[in-house]
């Protein structure tokens, strides 16, 4: 398998697939199960949140409590992790309504152990003070490279401050707002850290496609995030799943070239039709 930078960084391959939190459709998100699913239906990126335990150790929930996933209403961050991995996981996102399955809560090292040369991982810091200690993992586990870490990069504090953290051999992606009146200024901040992708959000889909040059002369590919959220604005699955060349197609065709989605397997249905 490819170095994560290298395989975005190919010009010739296929919009890449994330999948939000695992392919949770069928197995709890977060899970083990989850991100084997989401290597089965043919992902490319695992899509992962990371806190840490009591004791110390890096595990994965989204969530600030266990309220949706295990019915626990404590804070996540308050068990050790011998007390986590003994709850047990809902199945799909959770909820009160959902059934309680055999899944546990992975810790970091459990999930780049069955990632590591099978699917990249896009690692989602609950707290952005753990990149360090996150990346030190990812070494040790000789998974670097096949992970990445991300935060907001729109000002000079924050570009600083990914500056200062030792992520060596950890791809770096920038989270950006893209508006026409800012981009420019923005790019201009991104060219001094060059990160390989921007998971971005926009004003509108003109001021993307008016500035693909620019995103293709920084080597910056665009992930876009299309997941039934507010902050996605119009550009959700729910309607993809209806008409997908009104969403994927659309981003697209204006330079995306990564999408997080909570519907990998529709996605890559209509990517193979795309292809014909």
């Amino acid at each position: 398998m490819t170095h994560y930078v290298d395989y975005i960084a190919d010009q010739k391959r296929d919009p890449a697939i994330v999948a939000h939190r695992g392919a949770w459709h069928g197995a709890p998100e977060n899970s083990l199960a989850a991100i084997e699913r989401a290597i089965a239906v043919g992902a490319d990126v695992v899509e992962l949140d990371i806190r840490k335990s009591a004791d110390g150790e890096l595990f994965i929930m989204h969530d600030d409590t266990l309220l949706r996933m295990a019915g626990i209403d404590r804070d996540a961050e308050t068990f050790t992790i011998a007390e986590l991995q003994a709850i047990a996981l809902r199945e799909d996102d959770g909820g009160e309504h959902r059934a309680t399955t055999d899944q546990r809560i992975p810790t970091l090292k459990q999930v780049l152990e069955i990632t590591r040369g099978r699917i990249f991982a896009d690692l989602d810091l609950k707290d952005r003070g753990l990149f360090c200690e996150v990346a030190a993992c990812a070494r040790e586990m000789n998974a670097a490279s096949y992970v990445d870490l991300k935060t907001r990069v729109m000002t000079r504090e924050e570009l600083d401050w990914v500056r200062a953290q030792n992520i060596d051999g950890v791809a770096f992606m920038a989270m950006s707002k893209f508006t026409a009146e800012d981009i420019h200024e923005t790019m201009a901040l991104l060219s001094e850290i060059k990160p390989f992708m921007c998971e971005m959000r926009f004003d509108s889909i003109e001021t993307i496609k008016a500035n693909r040059q620019l995103f293709r002369d920084a080597n910056m590919a665009l992930w876009t995030n299309t997941l039934n959220m507010e902050a996605s604005g119009e550009w959700v699955d729910k309607t993809a799943l209806v008409d997908p060349d009104s969403i994927w197609g659309t981003l697209m065709d204006a330079g995306v070239s990564v999408f997080q989605t909570d519907e990998p397997e529709a996605l890559k249905a209509y990517l193979q039709g795309r292809r014909g």
